[in-house]
């Protein structure tokens, strides 16, 4: 099993190889995996960050699961998940 450290190694080698790839729905999950890690240990902006600039790029395929699943997660991490 992966520590936080080896988890975090491994997302950031996965979102490199997806933007080598130009794989970008790869990234974005890697990146959305990445965002979760970063919110639980406390780093909301930077999961914020990642996370949103990844889902910036996306201009079709919203009803997808991976962009719906990266969409509510930028709401909680903006506050806007109706828990605030």
């Amino acid at each position: 099993m992966l520590n936080e450290s080896e988890a975090e190694i491994a997302f950031q080698t996965a979102i490199a190889t997806a933007r080598t790839e130009q794989a970008r729905i790869l990234e974005l999950r890697a990146t959305a995996s990445l965002s979760r890690l970063w919110q639980w240990q406390g780093k909301h902006e930077e999961a914020l960050s990642a996370l949103s600039q990844a889902y910036a790029g996306f201009t079709e395929g919203f009803d997808s699961n991976d962009l719906r699943d990266a969409r509510a997660l930028l709401d909680v991490l903006e506050g806007r998940d109706g828990q605030t």
